[in-house]
């Protein structure tokens, strides 16, 4: 199966270099903005790749039935919507849009194109959450109350400042340049429906941060309908290495990053039990499990499935919430999830 890339930049790299890892999977063909050199991309990807600079001329290939889209988030809708009405499988990078009205447009398209989507929330596909999610279906923490994930990102210091993500036109916020990974997780462990959120913003006094059109650190309270209680926070101008901190609440034991306490194994009560995972300890994109991702979604088309975890329905719920911390933050109140669908 041939896979089209719209946009070339870092993110695009990682997933042409997941993709041509996967059996029958290749990528050939990248639309860019900027004129690319079809033998440089070839040899560094390691497949044949044709460069294109007009995004209809690379839809109206018949032999590319999926498009990767990983052009900056301002131009998401745009290069989603005529991808699907193209009949285009889609793979969308986050943020799905810069609002949730463009999300649902999105979504809409998709349904009426009846495509397959998987939107990159990889880190539900990291060991790290796999392993974790695990340990919830299996019992061991019972009915969590409780939950925070918290994502701790120095990305200017470590990984350099880029335009679109420091500014609001493409960045959007905290949550949605980078921290949404932090509360879809949450979601993800907790599960159930959010129903409104409080969302607090600040900014360091660091120079180093001084790029950025938003406030880089927000911390969101999530209620949940039957009374739970979640956190999540977005911190992208600390000055640390990466850190993915995930805190679980239950009746039967609570989970700390790649720790647990059972009540069901009998544990001890005086330390933590270990578990065997990698943590996600790195913001850069060659690191990020798309391959296991990408696997998932190529498995799920065969069967003609939507995909587990992280197709567009799932997506647009954690992506509502999101919106609504944005909001809350910015008008000082909590936020309702029925303000965002406009109930």
């Amino acid at each position: 199966m041939n896979v089209g890339i719209v946009g070339y930049g870092w993110v695009a790299g990682a997933h042409i270099d997941a993709l041509n890892s996967i059996d029958g999977i290749e990528v050939t063909a990248v639309c860019s903005s900027r004129p690319q050199d079809e033998n440089e991309l070839s040899k560094k990807h390691g497949s044949s790749i044709k460069a294109f600079q007009d995004l209809g001329e690379m839809l109206s290939s018949d032999d590319i039935e999926v498009i990767s889209i990983c052009s900056y988030p301002g131009q998401h809708k745009e290069h989603a919507i005529a991808a699907a009405r193209a009949g285009k499988h889609l793979i969308l990078e986050k943020p799905l849009a810069l609002s949730i009205e463009d999300c649902s447009e999105i979504r809409s398209v998709i349904e009426e194109a009846n495509v397959r989507t998987c939107v990159c929330f990889e880190c539900r596909y990291s060991s790290q959450f796999l392993a974790t999610k695990s340990v919830i279906d299996d019992g061991l923490l019972g009915q969590i109350h409780y939950g925070e994930v918290d994502y701790y990102h120095g990305i200017g210091p470590w990984y350099g400042q880029f335009r679109w993500n420091t500014g609001k036109e493409h960045g959007g916020s905290s949550l949605l340049s980078a921290g949404c990974h932090a509360l879809d997780a949450l979601l993800l462990c907790m599960g159930g429906d959010v129903e409104e959120v409080s969302s607090y913003a600040a900014v360091s006094a660091s120079s180093t941060f001084s790029d950025y059109e938003y406030p880089t650190t927000t911390t969101t309270i999530m209620k949940f309908t039957d009374g739970r209680v979640g956190k999540a926070t977005s911190c992208i101008d600390c000055l640390q290495p990466y850190y993915f901190h995930t805190h679980l609440v239950g009746s039967e034991g609570s989970l700390l990053d790649n720790k647990f306490h059972s009540e069901k194994l009998s544990t001890d009560k005086g330390s933590w039990s270990s578990l065997s995972m990698k943590m996600l300890d790195s913001g850069d994109v060659s690191d990020h499990p798309y391959t296991t991702q990408f696997q998932a979604f190529f498995d799920s088309m065969a069967k003609g499935e939507e995909m587990p975890l992280t197709s567009i329905n799932e997506a647009y719920k954690s992506f509502e919430v999101v919106f609504a911390a944005d909001r809350s933050a910015e008008l000082g109140r909590p936020v309702k999830i029925s303000e965002i669908r406009g109930d």
